[in-house]
């Protein structure tokens, strides 16, 4: 393996592109095939191997939805960073429907303690739909939903239909408001993130509950109790098979709820550092959730580390079915495909000019290599990349 795999990576030419492997035996922890396994690379969405083993470490069975206290007839309820209310793919519910069982609410929507973007996110980037506002109590997926029908239009939620406009812009929204542009040249479905500030949080909350909210400034001491949302794997699921940035953001914040009431990514991320991977190779440079920052630095060895743990800890059916499957679905439905199924289950990780994959790949002879190939820098187009790629975890598939 040594010999052929080495010979392979021979033509990525210096200066080509910048390349790291690492693959190890699941079971026995040997090294199977090194290569600049210890050098740092740009991870992108490979990022959220370390958000995934934080929220499997920190979460319970079912997501902490809301922290609520009661006082007399009134609700007092301040948010976990629970994603899925009315979020497009999870529709949970739970919070609504416990709400609407009290007379008065009060909401308390600033305990993020940190900016809505992570450190390093592009800018211009903020009217598309990877790169949505983190928020402590957010709603509707924080973006704003848009079906286009020859003679109607879809919007979701339905409170900004009046500040649509269809005219020609350079963005599809106002920077710094909910103003959005919706000329006809854009596609007929679209998803455009909100700015989310504590009166627009609350604006929809009451707008989904059909009653309204007191606004709270100083918020009631004493014992605030979890409420226990959707199954946390469905939401782990939703975020590695599709690599949904804003899910993974989330999942640091309620990672964060645990700890204290403030939400914070740094907090979590140092707690999971320092408790957790205080033995982990190369310890990353990890800046946010989701890998859109190009600040994230991670390297084969540290992912493969994550990865051990997790197959180590994590039964393998479950923990299989938490990743983008080839052949099947999610960033790898159209690579990696067999007849007899998938046989590779991972994290892709993408940004312009480099492209990433870890995971597990399952050979013919039954065994299961964790692995991960980094490639940054390239000028290529990615599909070259990937296709070289398949190319030889298919030869350890079959040889090993």
């Amino acid at each position: 393996m040594e010999r052929f795999l080495s010979k392979q990576l021979e033509f990525v030419a210096e200066g080509e592109q910048f390349t790291g492997v690492l693959l190890v035996d699941a079971a026995k922890g040997d090294t199977l095939f090194t290569y600049n396994q210890q050098r740092y690379f740009t991870p992108a969405s490979n990022i959220k191997v370390f958000t995934l083993f934080a929220a499997l470490k920190q979460l319970p069975d079912y997501t902490p939805a809301l922290k609520y206290t009661v006082r007399s007839d009134t609700l007092h309820f301040m948010g976990t960073g629970d994603p899925s209310v009315l979020h497009p793919v999870l529709q949970d519910s739970t919070a609504l429907r416990f709400i609407k069982g009290f007379r008065h609410a009060v909401i308390y929507p600033g305990t993020l303690a940190e900016p809505a973007w992570g450190p390093g996110w592009a800018w211009d980037d903020f009217d598309r739909s990877y790169m949505v506002d983190r928020s402590s109590l957010p709603i509707y997926g924080n973006i704003l939903r848009l079906i286009r029908n020859t003679d109607s239009l879809y919007v979701s939620p339905q409170s900004f239909s009046e500040r649509i406009d269809f005219k020609m812009a350079e963005y599809r929204r106002n920077p710094e408001s909910n103003q959005f542009h919706y000329p006809s040249s854009l596609p007929d479905t679209l998803e455009i993130p909100l700015v989310v500030t504590p009166v627009v949080t609350r604006q929809l909350w009451e707008e989904a509950l059909g009653k309204p909210l007191l606004l709270g400034t100083q918020r009631p001491e004493g014992n605030w109790r979890i409420l226990p949302g959707m199954p946390s794997d469905s939401l782990y699921r939703e975020m590695m098979t599709v690599s949904d940035n804003f899910l993974a953001e989330q999942l640091m914040l309620l990672v964060s709820a645990t700890l204290g009431d403030s939400l914070s990514f740094t907090r979590a991320r140092d707690h999971v550092l320092e408790t957790h991977l205080s033995g982990m190779p190369s310890p990353p440079r990890w800046v946010d959730g989701s890998g859109l920052s190009r600040y994230n630095l991670a390297t084969p060895e540290s992912l493969v580390y994550v990865l051990m743990q997790l197959y180590r800890e994590i039964p393998e059916e479950r923990l299989f079915a938490l990743m983008a499957q080839g052949g099947k679905e999610g960033t790898l439905k159209d690579w990696y495909k067999s007849p007899e199924g998938p046989y590779l289950f991972g994290k892709t990780g993408s940004l312009s000019n480099n492209h990433n994959l870890c995971g597990y790949l399952r050979t013919r002879s039954g065994k299961t290599v964790v692995f991960s190939f980094m490639n940054n820098h390239y000028r290529k187009p990615t599909a070259l990349v990937k296709g070289r790629m398949q190319r030889l975890l298919d030869w350890v598939r079959e040889n090993y």
